[in-house]
């Protein structure tokens, strides 16, 4: 539903530059934050099991995996109405946008593909075929080449943005989820969920090669809880934050020695990170206590909780 007081009072006055989206997967909603004082401002329906969301890099639309309705819905990020749909292939479950804003490129879970959508014509330009189960997504910073990760084949595939060929293919630990690069593009983090391990992949020779795998160890947290998903890392590459599933850990890596410093205790569950457009602060979703946890990414320190919707997933911040 949507909290029309909240739509009111957003309506009255300026738009809020910096509005953070949280995806709930089980209460098929979307609940908006103010990053200023992390107050909710409002919830609203964002169709069946909405899971990946974006934002256009002009803040113009917001973007929704809605893996149950085989689709993605489009919505105005000030008004929070459904403006359109994409098609998007079935189960979608995460994307990513070309820097540019067009196209999207969509992970399709159930038929082991990548659909690549114009987000304003609203066709299908491509449909390349992975690995099974495919989920992460990630595109270089200089928008040649998408990643997209596969479940259970075990792999991180390179896919070409100017042909849609797949030009490599990177095995990794059991069940990738997540994909980022750093900014200078010349290393990939991928986290591999039920392998308990990041692969750092070095993209400065020939041919991407893993060059390190980072592994995770809390004291009292059972091995099989500290599960890798979701990547954050700084612009600088200073610091790469890691999301540890049910050990309601995140992981903080120096982003030079891709050695572990310290863990964040956080909500149930830690699935998805977002960062603010400064990057002073990350927010994580938190399924199982139905809540996110904001982090002083200069302090590295957790230091607020936020009750939202019904299992949230997935967290994007409105640009500046």
């Amino acid at each position: 539903m949507l909290r029309t007081a909240a739509l009111a009072a957003l309506l009255a006055g300026p738009a809020f530059a910096n509005n953070v989206f949280v995806s709930n997967e089980r209460g098929n909603t979307v609940t908006v934050l103010d990053s200023e004082t992390w107050e909710v401002i409002a919830e609203f329906p964002a169709g069946n099991r909405p899971r990946g969301i974006t934002i256009a890099p002009d803040g113009s639309e917001l973007y929704v995996c809605a893996s149950d309705d085989d689709l993605v819905r489009v919505f105005d990020p000030t008004t929070f109405e459904e403006t359109h749909t994409l098609p998007s292939g079935p189960d979608p479950e995460l994307f990513v946008l070309h820097p540019s804003g067009n196209p999207l490129y969509i992970a399709n879970e159930d038929d082991n593909l990548v659909t690549v959508v114009d987000t304003e014509t609203r066709q299908v330009l491509a449909e390349v075929p992975v690995g099974v189960e495919p989920e992460g997504m990630a595109i270089s910073p200089d928008a040649s080449v998408v990643i997209n990760t596969s479940e259970t084949t075990n792999m991180a595939h390179f896919i070409d943005t100017e042909s849609y060929e797949i030009v490599h293919n990177v095995l990794v630990d059991q069940r990738p989820r997540y994909a980022a690069f750093t900014r200078d593009g010349t290393k990939l983090y991928v986290s591999a969920e039920i392998g308990g391990t990041v692969s750092v992949v070095d993209l400065t020779g020939d041919a991407p090669a893993i060059a390190k795998k980072i592994s995770f160890e809390v004291p009292g947290v059972l091995e099989e809880w500290l599960q890798p998903v979701g990547i954050k890392i700084t612009e600088d590459a200073s610091r790469v934050f890691v999301a540890l599933g049910p050990s309601n850990r995140v992981a903080v890596i120096d982003g030079e020695t891709d050695e572990v410093i310290k863990y964040l205790l956080v909500g149930q569950r830690v699935w998805q990170l977002g960062f603010t457009p400064d990057q002073d602060y990350l927010i994580t979703t938190n399924g199982n206590s139905n809540d996110v946890s904001i982090i002083d990414v200069a302090a590295e320190e957790v230091i607020r909780s936020v009750q939202v919707g019904q299992q949230p997933w997935g967290v994007v911040v409105a640009p500046e």
